[in-house]
């Protein structure tokens, strides 16, 4: 049973310190200063949170983290990462002098930095990691219910925890709450009745009350750090320039899209029957074109007609073996495949694919985290061109990309809240981290008056 000391911890505005504090210098010599400082933050802390765009160093930052914990606690740390991003990661690992091992199952796990994919999750024991990094964390929200419980569980007791993400929930406060709940600050349920009301006549949405504003973002600032750019926070910004990105829709049966609303069903019957001509077309951009391609699909008759109609392309399917996925991932990003088909579930989250600078959308879900991430593969800082982005859509489909772009300013709205009540403070917690860490280390014994002289 809860105490009642936990439950008001549970109740604080600021989230209390319960990390330890490592100097600036002690850090990897290669991080930026602004990477730097935000490892000292999240090291300070304990049980944080690192959202950040992509390109930006997730990657090195995440594994400084691991390398500090497990030097400091003497145990293993383990790194959680989606299908394929592995083996970048201990790519990445080696550039930064820190050794990373891949690990199948607990028998694998070594000293120091161990990795491996959601998938394995259950051939592992928390107990025995000091610490463990959620890599793509906005991943807790395509997950089940079940699994999403069971990571929050099975790390519980965990004493160092880190999430990192670059969209922690584009049009959606409620999923920085699986954040909080994982990280063991507060659970979803707690954060929405103390700064949010339920809007009747939504039956998911949530939106922030009007007076508690200001409180919830100091809040979130006190486990978190929100960065899009370095200069955000006060850095130097060069080198950290997005280059264009050009998105065109490609009706195959019309001229405009049909504007009477559609359900979810007749919208999916809508991209059945408009298969082979949305196919077709993607084929024809691919296939006069001699550039690396990246092709999303949303169905599995898409799937494998876009790789008949491609010379040269290679599928990545749900059932495949993890280790064709992998190989053909790893393929893509090393520019040995030209053409890469596949879903934004299987190949969407945590790949570096900057090599390639031309995507296509032959069928989108209702989803615009899938869409959102799937672009970032390529649209990213570091990308030396201009990114293309195609979306094929039949005419019955409806307003697909006036639906898309309503929610990427939607998501951009939100993302300038987070910095613009945010940066101020987490400027402050950054720059002044051994001040807010330093611990209390009493040395000289409190003599309290015997009240029962004063009583007689």
């Amino acid at each position: 049973m809860e105490t009642y000391e936990q439950f008001l911890d549970h109740k604080d505005l600021v989230v209390k310190s319960c990390g330890f504090e490592v100097q600036r210098e002690e850090l990897n010599q290669m991080l930026f200063p602004f990477q730097k400082d935000i490892v000292r933050f999240a090291l300070m802390k304990g049980r944080s949170a690192i959202f950040a765009e992509c390109g930006l160093g997730k990657t090195p930052m995440q594994l400084e983290w691991a390398q500090k914990v497990s030097e400091h606690t003497e145990m293993p740390v383990l790194i959680l990462a989606p299908l394929a991003v592995a083996a970048q990661t201990e790519r990445e690992g080696h550039k930064f002098g820190i050794p990373v091992t891949i690990c199948e199952s607990m028998e694998d796990v070594q000293e120091g930095v161990n990795i491996t994919n959601y998938e394995k999750l259950d051939k592992f024991t928390a107990k025995d990691f000091a610490g463990v990094v959620l890599d793509e964390s906005s991943i807790l929200k395509s997950f089940s219910s079940k699994t999403r419980q069971l990571l929050i569980d099975m790390f519980q007791m965990t004493p160092y925890k880190l999430c990192c993400t670059a969209t922690p929930a584009p049009n959606d406060h409620m999923e920085l709450g699986n954040h909080s709940e994982f990280l063991g600050i507060m659970t979803r349920a707690e954060m929405l009745s103390m700064y949010f009301v339920h809007d009747g006549s939504r039956t998911s949405q949530w939106r922030l009350k009007g007076h508690a504003t200001d409180i919830f973002w100091q809040w979130m600032a006190s486990w978190s750090v929100f960065i899009s750019n370095p200069a955000d926070l006060g850095y130097e910004d060069e080198g950290y320039t997005l280059p264009g990105l050009n998105i065109e829709q490609i009706i195959v049966d019309g001229n405009e899209p049909v504007s009477v609303e559609m359900t979810l069903t007749e919208r999916r019957q809508a991209r059945k029957d408009s298969l082979e001509s949305r196919c077709k077309a993607a084929a024809e951009l691919v296939n006069n074109s001699d550039e690396q391609w990246l092709v999303w699909c949303d169905l599995n008759d898409e799937s494998r007609m876009l790789t008949d109609l491609m010379p040269g392309a290679i599928e990545v399917k749900g059932p495949d073996r993890p280790d064709y996925k992998k190989n053909a991932m790893l393929g893509f990003a090393n520019d040995d495949i030209r053409v890469l088909v596949t879903k934004p579930k299987i190949a969407g989250f945590g790949m570096n694919w900057q090599s390639c600078h031309n995507m296509i959308f032959v069928g989108l879900s209702d989803s615009f985290e899938a869409y959102y991430q799937a672009v970032r593969r390529c649209y990213r800082f570091q990308q030396e061109h201009e990114v293309n982005v195609y979306i094929i859509i039949s005419a019955a489909e409806g307003a697909v990309k006036d639906n898309i772009e309503r929610k990427q300013r939607e998501a951009l709205e939100m993302q300038t809240a987070m910095l613009h009540y945010t940066k101020e403070i987490t400027k402050k917690e950054l720059r002044q981290t051994s001040r807010i860490s330093t611990p209390y280390e009493p040395h000289i014994k409190m003599k309290l008056p015997n009240w029962e002289e004063f009583a007689k």
